[in-house]
């Protein structure tokens, strides 16, 4: 992502809009006093230029704010937990608060939560995945700020990126059961819009079984977002009106317990007669009962290294490289996997 070579101001914003700069610092204060025709066009233009007013001004000029900010989907469940909690210990260690947001899987959300950050002078910014809206690449290009993606790792990525290959994550989960003899697999993944780790997990899934002559029909694809009663209920209905089915994958760890709620309480054993692969490696996935086999995301060495590289980059800023590091996946299978003949 090339980064702008000037620094965006309210001067900036104002001739892109076609105004003075005293209505731009009412569109940004008093929005109420403004005309609406005029509040769009500002509104399109600071959008258009990434321009973020700087709520610290009143510090001392060369003053760092000392802080970092971490912007994730939720923090509901596990899912992020030891991502925060690594990347949280690893920055303050070096001296550094962190300022932790979410934006509920919607990239305009988090568009309006990461300009927040950023009006508050937060002086590096970690984002989950590589899936953002134009609004907010723009907004990182526009700001002399270091900038990563955890969690996802990806050749082509626009900012620096430090994560797993959402993909490769998949084909070792498909693999799985594959080598274990399953044909006959349904898959419980989370809407794939705007998600890039979901769609990338799907997507190797789906390869992996064409490639092993697998077709799985639509009645054997079921969608369910991150949540363990959701999750239950659609895989509920799913192995009731499916009774063929032997081998589960789920997008991860959260709907993988869902359905392994469900398929105990509809009497299924487990890995005998069904067997659920999930992908992350959650905290507490290897303490389920039983315990859920599943494709580990190292979260903890993620966030580590991704407070690293943001503490580094405020240290010794270079606006022109873009750093990716790939973290390995591991197969963890457990309890929950077994042979598709039972045995």
């Amino acid at each position: 992502m090339k980064k702008q070579s000037y620094k965006v101001d309210i001067l900036s914003v104002a001739k892109a809009a076609g105004v003075s700069a005293a209505t731009v610092s009412r569109v940004m204060n008093h929005p109420d006093l403004v005309n609406p025709t005029t509040l769009k066009r500002v509104e399109k233009a600071i959008r258009k230029t990434g321009y973020v007013r700087n709520r610290a001004a009143q510090m001392i000029h060369g003053r760092r704010s000392a802080t970092l900010g971490l912007v994730v989907p939720t923090v509901n469940y596990s899912i992020f937990a030891e991502l925060v909690q690594s990347f949280n210990d690893t920055v303050v260690d070096l001296g550094f608060t962190l300022v932790l947001a979410t934006h509920g899987y919607d990239l305009t959300a988090e568009y309006k939560v990461l300009r927040k950050l950023l009006e508050h002078r937060v002086d590096g910014i970690a984002l989950v995945g590589l899936d953002h809206s134009d609004d907010t690449y723009r907004l990182l290009a526009s700001q002399d700020v270091p900038v990563v993606a955890a969690w996802s790792y990806a050749k082509s990525s626009r900012i620096s990126c430090i994560g797993s290959d959402n993909r490769e994550a998949g084909r070792v989960a498909a693999d799985h059961l594959l080598a274990l003899g399953h044909r006959r697999i349904g898959l419980v993944f989370p809407p794939t819009h705007e998600n890039d780790r979901a769609r990338g997990r799907l997507e190797a899934v789906e390869l992996a079984l064409r490639d092993a002559g697998i077709e799985i029909p639509d009645a054997w694809r079921v969608r369910s977002p991150y949540s363990v009663a959701h999750a239950k209920s659609v895989c509920h209905e799913l192995l009731s009106e499916q009774k063929g089915i032997t081998g589960l994958i789920c997008g991860n760890d959260i709907i993988a317990q869902g359905a392994l709620s469900s398929a105990m309480q509809l009497g299924l054993r487990i890995p005998q007669d069904l067997s659920i692969v999930g992908i992350g490696d959650f905290a507490g996935s290897a303490d389920m009962y039983p315990a859920l086999s599943t494709v580990q995301i190292p979260a903890q060495q993620i966030g580590m290294e991704a407070g690293r590289y943001l503490v580094e980059s405020i240290a010794n800023p270079d606006p022109v490289e873009i750093v990716r590091r790939k973290m390995e996946v591991v197969l963890k299978p457990r309890a929950t996997t077994g042979h598709a003949d039972g045995g």
